[in-house]
């Protein structure tokens, strides 16, 4: 192993940005190259200003001009720069100009390593506030074959572009720092990412893990760091397990949204999710090719026991993969702050799949008592773009009656405005339900599955009882009610 990887516990405190760079610089074995479209070449100018960098800097260029960046990097054909395909073609370009032009003969202790950015920052206006993708690719062994590779989205949140350069600059640094001496810690690697960065200054939205020295490391619970580090308010990832981007995966799509425990998927959920989504796409307005589904759990259903269980995040996960859902975890407890999430990427249709229980809370009026404008203002948020509300039934389990819009029980103060969204279409009943299943709910399938009871199996979609069997998923004792309830007052001091 190269002394790259020798542990100084000198550096453990954080150091500053002066000490990380030159402590790459004065490791004899980290050599590489900077490539940044765009925000100037603040990275690089961290290390040539440290001392030492001769050592370190194989090459630093600007790609800038978009004519030389498509000479050396590919023509885009959709125009499209800040994206990343274009850094990975980076990466990779500037990696193989690494291994083709430094003799390994010369240099067999080498540790190669290409680091790469393509941003836009704040626009003349003000108005967009810019956005980028920081990735390296790097060697933490002397000829390693397969690299390893980090790759994040960033978003600016500051007013000026010279500030949003500086911060870009830091990020780069603690990025390449953390990527050789940081890499077996990945969850520490993502918190050093703010290192001399206020938290109000940018955001992290999506990041992945790949290559031999993160095999284990699921990129799914790296997405769940990103929210309990308050690095942003929502993420995704696909049915194979990788990080999505929200605003790429949202932009210009029509949304079909279905929020639940999911603990675990039940047939009920899916039968939610089909009946609604027939439903959305006969709509003259939805294209089924731009049209997205996504599976969404809060925050604070994660944290329904006190602190976030991640084995019981990673079970449902796995489950919800296994279907080809693309699930979002998100912040909002309330809808209309997902739909305003929504409403950032897209100003195409919306759909909400919920259950009679879910839109009784929706017009509950102490969620928005925090609010100025009340559930008038919330629901101004909710309903005033192109959304529909798809409300499957429930039955009432005491007098065995089939709950749906047209009898649904809403405070007395909010029946005329319930009245006024109803009649206006924009709660519309899913009247081709199965009834055979409406007894069905996850929180009695959990217990069967913990109790070790019988007769669970067949309250699932096809193949997911095997799964769940197969994985030994959901099947830690639950704690006691007493215990439960001390852990959850702990967590909440």
């Amino acid at each position: 192993m190269a002394s790259v990887l020798k542990r100084d516990p000198s550096f453990e405190n954080i150091p500053s940005i002066k000490a990380k760079t030159l402590r790459i610089n004065l490791n004899p074995d980290i050599y590489g190259t900077f490539a940044e479209i765009g925000a100037g070449q603040e990275t690089a100018r961290h290390f040539f200003r440290s001392g030492g960098a001769s050592g370190t800097i194989a090459k630093a260029m600007s790609a800038y001009d978009k004519d030389f960046s498509d000479a050396i990097y590919g023509v885009e054909t959709d125009g499209r720069y800040v994206t990343q395909p274009r850094l990975k073609r980076m990466l990779a370009h500037e990696m193989n100009l690494m291994e083709e032009r430094i003799s390994r003969d010369q240099h067999p202790e080498r540790l190669f390593f290409s680091y790469a950015n393509t941003v836009a920052t704040i626009d003349f206006s003000k108005r967009y506030k810019g956005h980028g993708w920081v990735g390296i690719r790097f060697q933490l062994e002397p000829g390693q074959k397969e690299f390893d590779e980090i790759i994040l989205h960033i978003r600016f949140k500051q007013n000026e572009a010279r500030l949003q350069q500086e911060t870009l600059g830091t990020v780069g640094v603690n990025l390449i720092y953390g990527a050789f001496y940081k890499y077996d810690k990945p969850r520490k690697l993502l918190r050093y990412l703010y290192d001399h960065i206020d938290k109000d200054t940018i955001e992290i939205d999506m990041v992945n893990f790949s290559g031999p020295n993160f095999k284990d490391v699921d990129n799914r619970l790296m997405s769940l760091q990103l929210i309990r580090n308050d690095m942003t308010d929502a993420v995704m990832f696909g049915p194979d397990g990788n990080n999505l981007l929200p605003a790429a995966e949202l932009y210009k799509k029509n949304i079909l949204a279905l929020r639940g425990s999911f603990r675990p998927v039940t047939k009920v959920n899916t039968d939610m999710f089909h009946k609604s989504y027939d439903i959305f796409i006969r709509d003259a307005s939805v294209d089924q090719e731009k049209t997205i589904i996504i599976f969404e759990i809060t925050l604070s259903n994660l944290k329904a026991s006190g602190e976030i269980d991640e084995q019981d995040f990673m079970d449902r996960a796995e489950l919800l993969c296994s279907l080809g859902q693309t699930v979002m975890i998100s912040k909002f407890q309330e809808y209309y702050k997902l739909v305003e999430y929504f409403n950032n990427y897209t100003k195409a249709k919306i759909g909400l799949t919920m259950g009679v229980n879910n839109l009784v809370d929706i017009f509950d009026e102490k969620y928005y008592r925090q609010l100025s404008g009340g559930i008038l203002e919330a629901f101004g948020k909710l309903f005033f773009k192109d959304l529909q509300v798809y409300l499957y039934p429930m039955k009432n389990a005491e007098t065995g009656q089939i709950m749906t819009s047209n009898n649904v029980k809403v405070h007395p103060r909010m029946k005329e405005l319930y009245k006024f969204f109803k009649y206006n279409g924009k709660v519309m009943d899913i009247i081709d339900y199965d009834p055979e299943i409406m007894h069905i709910f996850s929180r009695d399938v959990l217990k069967k599955i913990m109790n070790h009871e019988e007769g669970w199996e067949e309250m699932l979609p096809e193949g997911i009882a095997e799964m769940i069997k197969s994985k030994k998923l959901f099947t830690r004792k639950q704690l006691p009610e007493h215990v439960a309830k001390t852990e959850k007052e702990k967590a909440a001091k």
